[in-house]
């Protein structure tokens, strides 16, 4: 395509869509961890907001740095 035409990959913003999100519900899982609900679901001991929302993060991450405009060498 057009090499250094300041093109940006939508696998960037794809990446930073993930990592935002893997921030928000990482964070309500954490909460929930914290001060658990009233009422809590069926599977609520196995956590998968954690694990969901670190899972998003590293694969947010993982994007953001592969794919980032300012790396050399792509």
């Amino acid at each position: 395509m057009h090499e250094g035409k300041g093109f940006i990959s939508i696998w960037f913003f794809i990446g930073l869509l993930l990592f935002i999100y893997g921030i928000l519900i990482l964070g309500a899982g954490l909460y929930n961890l914290a001060v658990p609900p009233e009422h809590p679901v069926v599977l609520q001991n196995l956590h998968a907001g954690v694990w969901w929302g670190a899972f998003l993060l590293l694969v947010g991450g993982f994007y953001c740095v592969r794919f980032n405009p300012k790396r050399k060498g792509q």
